[in-house]
């Protein structure tokens, strides 16, 4: 039987580890996470999502209080217009972010940023034009368009000095979007170097309504390789979501794909960013414990663990010091619904949102707990320690399992000596 390190992706004039793992936001995935996946011969991904709030954290800078004592005055004001980035600074987050990262890349792998569009930032189009640009300064290997595809994003950096040299691919979930985008960047004489088709099954926002069960991503996966040999055009496809062994990956390599993208096997793991106490809770879930939910601001359906704290939690919008999902006129769907409960029941001490839910506060303190529907089987890749709770994993053991695994077998990891 094949194994995953049968097979190679071809990009760029390199042949890669056919393995990437996703770009989870707000520092989920790691740039540890990532320069494990490059050491090893595939491709890591960090992510975009918050980079200001991931700079505080990780190099001691200060860009979320400036922002919060720039716009203190406004914090009790229902109009959030007047809250904006400054630009500059927001590139500066970016480009340490990055540029960090890739300092410290070894190995044959790639470093790509997942850069997630609807942190719209109540400047659509100039921050992500800034965000675009920063990640090339600072070095990066490929940028992943996704969460709302913007038909224009690439139009946008098309005069940088890196436009033809860094990879970009794009998030899609069905064959019409990737049309769309085609035809739309078909002036720019420049393709998308990877399309990555994210199925039903994913982690995180869908690309969906909530009839999501009725899709399947190996259908999805034959639509869109079957129109690319249709309009001749060798792009390489990667399937992502649900993939949760490398059997299940096999499957997709010998029948066309290039590659997989998996993320919810290394969310318990050591270089993910996920708090300890949140990865036992991912241990703990059972598949009951999954749902599809609509509180996400953005419109998307988000699959995340019903225990999640975001749910139903009413805490003050903090658009002053976070605010990544402003629209263009300073509004956000949490804003409304917060502020309606607010109305209803002006002497409460708390309040409850359950339509809605506050992201930028709770994906930065870790309570949004979004996950694959596979999450249920995590406890099954692990250890169970004699207190009850599981054995944390290493990066590289979770990425060599994929890599070498046959017949739809999980290695559980090396006993630690603490666990004996």
């Amino acid at each position: 039987m094949k194994r995953v390190d049968d097979f190679r992706l071809k990009l760029g004039g390199k042949e890669l580890v056919p393995i990437i793992t996703g770009g989870m936001g707000v520092d989920i995935s790691t740039a540890e996470l990532s320069l494990v996946a490059a050491r090893l011969g595939g491709i890591g991904h960090i992510s975009d999502a918050m980079v200001p709030t991931v700079s505080d954290r990780r190099f001691q800078t200060r860009f979320v209080s400036e922002k919060q004592k720039k716009f203190k005055y406004n914090v009790a004001n229902r109009d959030k217009t007047d809250v904006h980035f400054d630009l500059a600074r927001l590139a500066e987050a970016t480009r340490l972010h990055v540029g960090r990262t890739m300092e410290a890349k070894k190995g044959d792998g790639l470093i790509f940023i997942n850069t997630m569009e609807k942190l719209t930032m109540n400047n659509p189009r100039e921050t992500l034009r800034v965000r675009l640009s920063a990640a090339m300064d600072g070095g990066i290997d490929g940028i992943t368009l996704s969460a709302g595809l913007h038909l224009g994003s690439l139009a946008l950096v098309q005069d940088h000095p890196r436009f033809r040299d860094v990879k970009f691919g794009i998030i899609v979930s069905s064959l019409r979007a990737l049309a769309l985008f085609l035809r739309k960047t078909a002036r720019l004489d420049r393709l998308p170097d990877y399309i990555i088709v994210e199925g039903p099954l994913a982690g995180g926002h869908l690309g969906f309504g909530l009839d999501w069960a009725q899709f399947d991503l190996r259908h999805i996966v034959d639509e869109v390789i079957g129109y690319l040999k249709q309009e001749s055009l060798d792009i390489p496809v990667i399937p992502a979501g649900g993939i949760f062994t490398g059997t299940d990956a096999v499957q997709f390599l010998e029948t066309g794909s290039a590659a997989v993208q998996v993320a919810t096997r290394f969310t318990v793991t050591k270089e993910c960013g996920l708090p300890a106490k949140v990865q036992q809770e991912y241990f703990k879930a059972n598949e009951e414990d999954i749902e599809v939910n609509m509180i996400s601001l953005t419109g998307y359906p988000m699959r995340m663990l019903k225990g999640s704290p975001a749910i139903g939690a009413g805490i003050r919008p903090n658009c002053e010091a976070y605010g990544y999902l402003l629209d263009g006129s300073g509004n956000c769907a949490y804003i409304d619904a917060y502020n309606r409960e607010l109305d209803k029941h002006p002497e409460a001490e708390k309040i409850s949102v359950m339509d809605k839910t506050c992201l930028c506060t709770h994906m930065r303190n870790f309570d949004c707990w979004t996950c694959g529907h596979y999450a249920y089987r995590l406890k099954d890749t692990s250890r169970r320690l004699p207190d009850g709770s599981y054995q944390i994993l290493q990066a590289e053991d979770v990425f060599k399992d994929y890599q070498f695994s046959t017949d739809g077998r999980i290695a559980l990891p090396p006993v630690e000596a603490a666990a004996t």
